[in-house]
């Protein structure tokens, strides 16, 4: 006797495992039970498929069997593609979402060093100009365009202390008047 069973479930073209139960009522009839489950995907829902069943006399179980399962198994199959993807997707988020986190930390980070950096730079100006060096606090202030947000204090403070410097005797103002 040859049965194209194996076919038929082979031509359904879905990725997964079975369990069929095949169970003889009192009253003659056939109840059958198929689960189709695939246990790779990482999703718990997937234990929340509910079975197949199937009842009948085993003439309507031969003619209707593969017609009545045909697309309640390959909607599951699909509902498992989708639960897998939508997982990866989600990993994939949440790690993008920690990379992004990560870079705003290390963006603030490099600010508040930034920060730092600038306020050392102008108080150690402050103290050589609070000392009477002019020049030398002159020279120790940054160019605004390396603090931009900064850019208007920094040319005040270059400016005020370039009007602290000794006069030069090569370029007296009060000689070209």
């Amino acid at each position: 006797m040859a049965t194209n069973f194996f076919q038929s479930i082979e031509a359904l073209q879905v990725q997964g495992d079975w369990k069929i139960n095949i169970a003889k009522e009192p009253s003659g009839m056939w109840v059958v039970s198929v689960l189709f489950f695939n246990d790779t995907v990482g999703d718990d829902a997937r234990k929340k498929v509910p079975p197949i069943l199937l009842k009948g006399t085993a003439t309507e179980l031969d003619e209707g069997f593969f017609p009545e399962i045909t697309k309640p198994v390959q909607e599951t199959a699909q509902l498992f593609i989708n639960m897998e993807q939508y997982l990866k997707e989600r990993e994939q988020a949440k790690l993008q979402s920690q990379k992004e986190k990560d870079k705003a930390t290390q963006e603030e980070k490099n600010k508040t060093d930034r920060q730092k950096k600038y306020e050392e730079v102008m108080k150690k100006a402050s103290e050589l100009e609070a000392a009477g060096k002019f020049r030398e606090a002159f020279v120790k202030v940054p160019e605004a365009d390396q603090y931009p947000e900064h850019a208007d204090a920094i040319r005040e403070k270059k400016s005020a202390l370039a009007k602290q410097f000794s006069p030069d005797l090569f370029n007296d103002d009060t000689k070209t008047k």
